[in-house]
């Protein structure tokens, strides 16, 4: 029996097509757009997985909530539909309740602080806590410091914060700390939040200013000031049994990968820092670049740790004040 010309063809090309498949087709989803530094992240860690694992790991990025919200999306990953979320480190909580100690209010000193915390012992100990929860933590992107908008007035003192409903992230301590400088916080998506700030359901928000910048919130709020209050880790976690199906060399490289990830983003957003700022301003917001918050600190620090403390203890607090 003779074989066409054409079907010879079409079978070198199947099995061409095959030879070069992908292995492992990993989705990863975020709740930001993809001008923003966290979805370089993923880029540069898929980039780096297919370079490493010779093609044989795929990631395809799904970036502003294509997969849900972030709550949706960590229980996609608890389930196995997504593979791989990264999500503020306050989207865990419910799940790990040592995840909120690493975005207290003032609890890191500087970002160096926090680096040296984050990707030291005690972060991983922290990012170990999600197995059995099924997830594996892979590393701590950056969502970086958190600086309050609004559309009341200009923030220079705690006093004027009082009275601002401000969207808050679901870390209780973040609610606590509002409640305390007089403010009305409620927790709310993200992906809600433009419509609810341009509603006037919320006369405030803070988001690190890269955020504010690539959510477009610069549009529904005037006032900036750039506080600082809160330093933001993403966790970047992957379903457990996904990761545990990977040949042992390629979870080395996908871990290694994520955390290369987050140093070149942490590079990328101390780069551009500036530069957001000064698009901020010609956006049209009133930005203050330099406040006082040692007044913010006195009133919500020493609260703050103390509910904390008699919730989970104080032993991971005196870790991450005692780290250089």
């Amino acid at each position: 029996m003779k074989i066409s010309k054409v079907l010879i063809a079409c079978l070198m090309a199947t099995v061409g097509t095959a030879a070069f498949a992908a292995k492992f087709n990993l989705k990863l989803g975020h709740a930001v757009n993809a001008t923003d530094g966290q979805h370089a992240a993923a880029v540069k860690m898929a980039e780096l997985v297919k370079e490493r694992t010779k093609g044989d790991v795929e990631i395809t990025i799904f970036p502003a909530n294509q997969l849900g919200n972030d709550a949706a999306m960590i229980n996609g990953v608890r389930g196995g539909t997504i593979d791989i979320v990264s999500s503020g480190a306050s989207n865990y909580n419910g799940i790990v309740a040592n995840t909120a100690a690493m975005e207290l209010p003032f609890v890191f000193r500087s970002a160096q602080h926090a680096y040296n915390v984050l990707d030291g012992a005690i972060g991983t100990g922290v990012l170990n806590e999600l197995s059995p929860h099924g997830m594996k933590g892979l590393a701590y992107w950056e969502n970086g410091w958190r600086a309050f908008t609004n559309n009341k007035r200009p923030v220079n003192k705690p006093e004027d914060l009082k009275g601002l409903k401000i969207r808050s992230t679901p870390n209780p301590y973040h609610i606590q700390a509002f409640k305390l400088l007089g403010m009305n916080p409620s927790p709310m998506p993200i992906s809600e939040l433009y419509t609810a700030l341009e509603t006037g359901t919320f006369d405030a928000q803070e988001h690190p200013i890269n955020v504010t910048y690539s959510s477009k919130f610069y549009e529904v709020q005037k006032h900036l000031t750039v506080s600082n209050h809160v330093y933001s880790p993403i966790i970047l976690a992957m379903n457990k049994a996904k990761f545990d199906s990977l040949p042992a060399n390629f979870q080395t490289i996908v871990v290694e990968a994520a955390r290369e990830a987050a140093k070149y983003q942490r590079g990328l957003n101390a780069a551009n820092a500036g530069k957001v700022v000064s698009e901020l301003k010609k956006s049209g917001m009133q930005v203050i670049e330099v406040v006082d918050m040692a007044p913010f600190q006195a009133i919500v620090s020493a609260e703050i740790a103390k509910t904390f403390g008699e919730k989970n203890g104080l032993t991971l607090l005196k870790a991450i004040a005692d780290t250089k």
